[in-house]
């Protein structure tokens, strides 16, 4: 089931992401984006592989990052990248890894909890369910991201070391920034990848279903720094636009 911040999020990032942005694939030919591209419309016009040939597949590598919950309750639901040759997800214990896209060999692995943030214990992250991982890159400034809990990391593509320059030591807790006191459930987490456009890294999360749940607004943080830029208030506050079509006016204070 959608949430208000994850429809918003879908209909804002047509605009923003989709075919008006930057960087777009028009022949559908490479996979750089969560579910193919920016549109996420998970289509490629490769055709090396049809219904002629498809039975001659042979298995040619396989990888395991072998942390799989051994009582079989974890899952992982990861729609890896491939950028230059290599293949980028996550583990089902949220770990990223980078594989040669050719053998399957690991170039590396970031494992999340091995790293101190030095940014207080609400940075410490959670299991949870990660679809995906976005990329950007300028120059020889190669990086991804992705969300594990309510924290979003910048990784190094080239070796997998936290960027140290974005957020706290390579890290930003979705927790902060949310323009609201306290009295709402503190669940926020990120399980579906942000959208990269330009500069900025786009991002909705998921909250609690209750009605103390946390704002499901919409976040837009620079990517080279980490500082957040904007926010899209998915209940418009006071002096913003809709905020008068609301019978409750102190709506965006509880919901």
């Amino acid at each position: 089931m959608l949430g208000v911040a994850e429809v918003a999020l879908l209909t804002f990032g047509l605009f923003a992401c989709g075919p008006s942005g930057d960087n777009v694939d028009a022949h559908y030919s490479t996979w750089r984006n969560y579910g193919g591209t920016k549109e996420g419309n998970r289509y490629s016009s490769l055709d090396e592989i049809n219904i002629k040939n498809v039975s001659e597949l042979k298995q040619v590598w396989s990888f395991s990052s072998h942390d799989k919950d051994t009582s079989g309750r974890s899952q992982i639901q990861c729609n890896p990248i491939i950028i230059n040759d290599v293949l980028y997800g996550v583990s089902p214990r949220s770990k990223l890894f980078a594989l040669d896209a050719k053998s399957g060999k690991a170039k590396w692995i970031f494992d999340p909890f091995n790293q101190d943030t030095s940014s207080g214990k609400d940075a410490v992250p959670h299991y949870q369910i990660t679809r995906g991982v976005a990329y950007w890159e300028n120059g020889n400034d190669r990086r991804i991201l992705y969300g594990v809990g309510p924290n979003i990391y910048a990784v190094n593509a080239e070796n997998g070391k936290p960027v140290v320059q974005f957020g706290t030591n390579g890290v930003i807790n979705l927790t902060e920034g949310l323009d609201r006191e306290g009295g709402f459930n503190p669940f926020i987490v990120n399980t579906t990848p942000g959208c990269v456009y330009k500069d900025l890294f786009i991002v909705g999360t998921r909250v609690a279903e209750t009605a103390d749940a946390a704002p499901g607004d919409i976040r837009a943080y620079d990517i080279r720094t980490g500082k957040r830029k904007w926010t899209f208030h998915t209940i418009p506050h006071p002096g913003e636009y809709g905020y008068n079509t609301w019978p409750d006016k102190d709506a965006w204070k509880k919901l």
